[in-house]
């Protein structure tokens, strides 16, 4: 390879570095200005919730947990065999907006067409005898929440 050549290969390779160089740093910095701007997704703030529903100290086996919070999208999540819950707004699991919600807990299932057994006093699915409210400040996987049948037990109605 003589000077000739190795100087024209040496400038090629100098412009082709030079404009991967430049693509990335454009690349670099729209990735800063989409980190900096927060993606925000144009729904409130969410916090990750998670928790268990107990009733006289046992765990609720089934069921629905919902937090209304005023003004804005509940959160609802299905409570499993061992009672517990994972809150989501608008997409699995992406949790709760902050702030004081309303809490509802239905709890009941059908044993015919027209009856059903209410595995939890019915005025917890009623959102304005249920007397629940939580208030949701930070991120929680242990988030509990008590109710009680006050000596009554599971009803068909």
């Amino acid at each position: 390879m003589n000077c000739s050549t190795l100087s024209k290969f040496t400038h090629f390779f100098s412009l082709k570095l030079s404009l991967v160089l430049k693509e990335c740093t454009i690349l670099g910095i729209a990735t800063c200005i989409a980190i900096c701007s927060g993606c925000s997704d144009g729904r409130p703030t969410r916090v990750k919730v998670s928790g268990t529903v107990l009733i006289d100290g046992q765990p609720l086996t089934k069921g629905i947990v919902q937090l209304v919070p005023n003004g804005t999208r509940p959160a609802a999540g299905k409570i499993d065999a061992q009672g517990r819950f994972t809150l989501t707004s608008y997409d699995g699991g992406d949790g709760v907006v902050l702030g004081t919600h309303r809490v509802l807990i239905a709890a009941k299932e059908a044993v015919s067409e027209s009856q059903v057994k209410w595995l939890a006093p019915p005025k917890y699915a009623d959102l304005k005898n249920s007397g629940l409210t939580i208030e949701i400040t930070e991120p929680t996987e242990d988030l509990t929440i008590e109710l009680t049948w006050n000596g009554g037990k599971p009803f068909v109605q």
